[in-house]
């Protein structure tokens, strides 16, 4: 079990002056999590740092907006999740596979290939009183599950391709996002929420990052 004097010494390895909190969401109230304190280091810091941030960046220490957004929708849509086998895809601190279990979920699966992320996810999982499983690689998920779960995986391009291939894994899917505004790209899915919401500390981040929208798919006939 990873503590949280560990999860801080992989914090510092990126953020070297870094601290994290227990912190509770204002969406899910009931969910709190270790995340880096307010006062964490901003503006110019020292190039080596920089280097450090870019090549391992530490985005397990913030509760994205699209993730808190997507749990405080599970926890009030609990059908969604009850009794189901679930994955969290690009797990983070692990905030959506937390509310999937605290909604009833048979059981969660947290993946994610950093292994600090994973770190995050079972010692919040542990802070939440409810249990998941960790996974490094998809491709090593050993069946298929009822539900994907995905929060702000798509900041990067690259991860497009993801939205026509992730229903091999699952029988429906749950993705939200505040990053793409072309919404032909979700066209296979359906859009059933949108909720306005910052990231957990508060990165002082443009308006429209904050507008979070989720979308559904089902593959059953």
């Amino acid at each position: 079990m990873t503590t949280i004097d560990q999860l801080t010494d992989n914090l510092r390895q990126t953020v070297k002056t870094g601290n994290l909190t227990r912190q509770s969401l204002p969406l899910c109230p009931d969910v709190s999590l270790y995340l880096i304190s307010e006062d964490y280091p901003k503006g110019q810091l020292p190039h080596e740092e920089m280097l450090a941030i870019m090549e391992q960046p530490a985005y397990w220490s913030f509760c994205w907006a699209s993730g808190q957004v997507l749990a405080a929708y599970m926890l009030s849509q609990t059908e969604l999740c009850r009794g189901k086998s679930v994955l969290d895809l690009g797990a983070g601190s692990g905030v959506v596979g937390i509310a999937a279990a605290k909604a009833g979920a048979a059981n969660v699966i947290a993946c994610d290939i950093d292994p600090f992320a994973l770190d995050a996810s079972c010692t919040n999982a542990s802070l939440n009183g409810v249990a998941i499983d960790l996974l490094n690689n998809l491709a090593r998920l050993p069946e298929r599950v009822d539900l994907l779960i995905a929060a702000d995986v798509l900041y990067d391009r690259d991860n497009l391709p993801w939205l026509t291939g992730l229903h091999h894994y699952a029988d429906e899917i749950l993705i939200a996002d505040s990053r793409i505004r072309d919404k032909t790209l979700f066209s296979d899915y359906q859009h059933v929420a949108e909720q306005q919401a910052t990231t957990i500390p508060d990165l002082d981040e443009l308006k429209e990052f904050g507008d979070v929208s989720i979308y559904y798919r089902t593959n059953h006939p």
